[in-house]
């Protein structure tokens, strides 16, 4: 039997190999047709210098190291687990049940740093660790270590055990590792497990039709149907967002323990879905999954739900940083218990915002894939939204302390932060977090984000994000294209790409203009081109391209103040002051002693100043504000008081980017902010 196994894996090693050649992508879509833009090859694109080639530096030499020596460790005990699944190591199971999960996140954040670094040294510890968790496996291919070590449990028994979330990242972080490495070692496990998962979960069995609910193992199944070639991972994706919102909503014995109904978007079928409900995270990964089975089968109905869902998050329930998820506790509008999700439209609170780091991430991530759906320029807005702002923010800049929540205000005495709520909320940064789902995957996004700068089009390139950086691929057409890009954005709006090599037919280049870019111009070799350069859209230019051309892109980067739709009641009379894609927010280190962040008012229709500081949070441009601060506040007051005129001073604040706050101690902050007008 052992012996027919082997021919059985041998087999599927050297099947995959020629499909696996091709497919080397983040979201492997080289045979993928219902797609207008497609992902560039990993490591292909290389951060050169500045903000995300300082962001990857410290990726490569603090971030990944570090979580290393903690997952690998006592601490985060996540090595162990599976070091004590497999028989080498005494002792019982630690962490989340979901903590398998995170351990594959950072797996693949470590292959992300050898994509550009090619440390060999980081891809011997990386077979390490996947010989151990081969070891763990069972013979059948099951493999959850919080399961296995659990005598009083039993496989799928019950849904809150995390038991596809594990799996969603297993099959993904194996699928990278292949793509970056081209060894089967890893991958082999994926196979042997996503196999066990299609047998168990193919089959129609009633008792498992409510079970996918943190649904990440769609993404990965559909990866693993692009690695291995096999359509059956892919039905089986499409299986479990069809069992969704089929099934009565009530308590059975594989959902006892979690909340049910919009908590984990099972009560409306998702092609009738028409709002954003419950877990933010459960509900992005969902949604991300579905436009990988989209892209593949190119359903419509698919993508007209994702369409009206992705409008209803980014429109109706996304802060001005790109954050999701408004409330730690709450009720959807069909009444149903919410954790860490979405609640009503335009509720936004600025103080209790709960934003949990992964669904941001999960934000950017559920964007990148419509951005490949459209090729709409828009959705690439909202991954950099995120990636600059409520991404960044969950971790410090030396890349060692973490946020789970992202609050857009931080009061002293507004809120209790309790034993109960330590672990995902807090006043400061912490080292580790026992629920430590968010720190890998923020690491796994700054470790990859130079894969999303650029796309493929059917005839040619887009420039999705800017940064300096080195892109040597090939366009669909098998040719060679090398641009150099060189720019000191997002502190500068001049961007200039470089072509180094570039085939002699004619193709497009698509540029990205920012949806607050207004203003905007293009030119190739200093004289201006014939094409349309509108804000929120790409300007397409079509040319035969040539060894030396230099494309330039000059964005204005003016301090706006910007103002929440009226509804939204948390932020009204309130504005936030933001410079190109940057946020940016005021920091008791930054006012004057004694001064409360309630204290301060913007002037209104006042001039800003712009510095850059390289000494400053690891170098940021930093925003002198003309402001008033109130002198008649009392904050340990009664609720309610008298007033009268108020007293204001006049002073100048200095305001530093939303990301780095928390960085100098432990402080209060604010986005959102009172604003008196001057020519009121």
């Amino acid at each position: 039997m052992k012996k027919l196994l082997a021919v059985i894996c041998a087999a599927a090693m050297v099947s995959t190999s020629s499909v696996a050649q091709e497919n080397k992508g983040i979201l492997g879509q080289q045979n993928t047709k219902h797609v207008e833009l497609k992902s560039i090859n990993i490591g292909d694109c290389k951060w050169t210098e500045g903000f995300w080639a300082d962001r990857f530096h410290t990726a490569e030499h603090a971030m990944v190291p570090y979580m290393g020596e903690v997952l690998t460790g006592e601490v985060g005990h996540a090595l162990n687990n599976f070091k004590i699944a497999a028989g080498l190591k005494d002792g019982k199971h630690k962490g989340m049940r979901w903590h398998d999960g995170d351990f594959y996140k950072w797996m693949e954040a470590a292959m992300y740093v050898y994509a550009q670094n090619g440390d060999e040294n980081l891809r011997k510890e990386i077979d390490n660790y996947i010989e151990i968790i081969a070891k763990a496996q069972a013979e059948d291919g099951y493999l959850q270590t919080q399961v296995q070590l659990n005598d009083k449990v039993d496989r799928y028994e019950n849904r809150k055990y995390h038991e596809m979330y594990n799996t969603g990242h297993l099959l993904t972080s194996a699928c990278i590792h292949h793509r970056i490495t081209g060894q089967d070692n890893f991958l082999n496990i994926a196979i042997k497990h996503a196999d066990h998962l299609y047998s168990v979960f193919s089959t129609g069995e009633r008792r498992y039709g409510r079970f996918g609910f943190n649904q990440t193992q769609i993404m990965g199944l559909v990866e693993m149907y692009r690695t291995v070639g096999d359509e059956k991972y892919l039905k089986l994706a499409e299986t479990f967002i069809n069992n969704r919102g089929t099934y009565k909503i009530e308590d059975t014995p594989e959902t006892v323990g979690y909340p049910i109904g919009d908590m984990v978007q099972e009560r409306v079928p998702l092609r009738e879905s028409k709002e954003a409900v419950g877990h933010a995270v459960l509900a992005l990964y969902y949604y991300a999954g579905a436009a990988d089975v989209a892209a593949e089968t190119g359903e419509k109905a698919l993508v007209d739900a994702l369409d009206r869902l992705w409008e209803n998050v980014t429109d109706k329930k996304m802060y001005v940083t790109g954050a999701v998820g408004q409330a730690h506790y709450g009720a959807s509008t069909s009444k149903d218990k919410i954790e860490e999700g979405f609640i009503d439209a335009y509720m936004m609170p600025n103080t209790t915002a709960y934003n949990e780091t992964c669904a941001n991430v999960c934000n950017s991530m559920f964007s990148y894939r419509m951005l490949g759906l459209h090729g709409e320029s828009k959705y690439a807005d909202i991954m950099e939204l995120v990636l600059f702002n409520s991404g960044l923010s969950g971790i410090s800049i030396e890349g060692k302390d973490y946020f789970y929540s992202n609050p857009l205000r931080m009061v002293d005495g507004a809120r209790e932060y309790g034993e109960s709520n330590t672990n995902t909320e807090t006043p400061h940064r912490e080292p580790y977090l026992e629920c430590f789902c968010c720190p890998p995957n923020i690491v796994r996004t700054v470790a990859k984000s130079s894969n999303w700068a650029y796309s493929l089009s059917e005839n040619g390139i887009s420039v999705n994000l800017y940064g300096g950086n080195r892109l040597e691929t090939k366009l669909e057409d098998g040719s060679t294209l090398i641009l150099n890009q060189v720019t000191n954005y997002p502190w500068e709006g001049l961007v200039n790409i470089t072509v180094e090599k570039a085939k002699k037919k004619p193709f497009d280049m698509m540029f990205r203009i920012p949806d607050w870019a207004y203003g905007t111009t293009v030119k190739v070799n200093g004289e201006a081109v014939d094409a349309k350069v509108k804000a929120g859209e790409f300007a397409v230019i079509n040319r035969t391209w040539k060894k030396g051309d230099i494309i330039t892109i000059d964005m204005p980067m003016e301090v706006t103040l910007v103002e929440a739709n009226p509804l939204v009641e948390e932020a009204r009379n309130q504005v936030a002051v933001k410079r190109g894609p940057i946020v940016y927010c005021v920091e008791t280190p930054d006012l004057p002693q004694d001064t409360k962040i309630l204290d301060i008012y913007v002037k209104g229709g006042s001039d800003f100043k712009v510095n850059y500081n390289k000494d400053l949070l690891g170098g940021v441009a930093t925003i002198e504000a003309p402001m008033l601060i109130r002198n008649d506040h009392k904050i340990e007051s009664s609720m309610y008081s008298k007033v009268s005129k108020p007293d204001f001073k006049d002073a100048k604040i200095k305001m530093v980017p939303y990301f780095s706050w928390s960085n100098r101690g432990q402080s209060e902050m604010t986005v959102f902010l009172p604003v008196i007008w001057n020519n009121l």
